[in-house]
């Protein structure tokens, strides 16, 4: 294999929405980063059958449904 082309692979901390973390090895960030998710297999309906709830983080659900709100009925 030639030197260097390859990225870093190195430890970090994938932090559930529910607050629960796990330790894995990724080219994401650097050494130590922690990445926070938005949506994981215990809120996304595919993975829920349709039971998961999703979070609104940001507003962005909120200003879709206001935008919207006439063509959707609500």
């Amino acid at each position: 294999m030639k030197k260097d082309i390859h990225p870093d692979y190195h430890f970090i901390t994938v932090v559930m929405t529910d607050g629960t973390e796990y330790k894995t090895r990724s080219t994401y960030g650097s050494e130590g980063d922690t990445l926070q998710l938005d949506i994981d297999p215990k809120t996304h309906p595919a993975w829920t059958g349709g039971q998961g709830k999703l979070v609104d983080r940001g507003g962005r659900v909120s200003r879709f449904k206001e935008k919207f709100k006439g063509i959707l009925g609500s």
